[in-house]
């Protein structure tokens, strides 16, 4: 478990990692997480979950209709 230290930073509130957890989650200055609210707390990600749920339905479908996109790849 890593604790995260809160921060004024200009108007906004910020956090800071430890380097270690930075290094473990291979995040750098300028990346962006992502904060779901789960039924227990909240999820921190690197990984936009909308994006991953998109593709994951673009995955279905395509499995689904591969003779169709094959047909118009054509």
């Amino acid at each position: 478990m890593h604790q995260l230290k809160l921060t004024q930073i200009g108007n906004s509130v910020g956090a800071i990692f430890p380097r270690e957890l930075l290094h473990r989650l291979q995040l750098e200055k300028g990346d962006s997480l992502y904060v779901t609210e789960m039924p227990d707390g909240l999820r921190i990600t690197k990984d936009d979950p909308v994006f991953a749920e998109q593709m994951q339905a673009a995955r279905d479908i395509m499995k689904k209709r591969r003779a169709v996109l094959h047909e118009l790849a054509k």
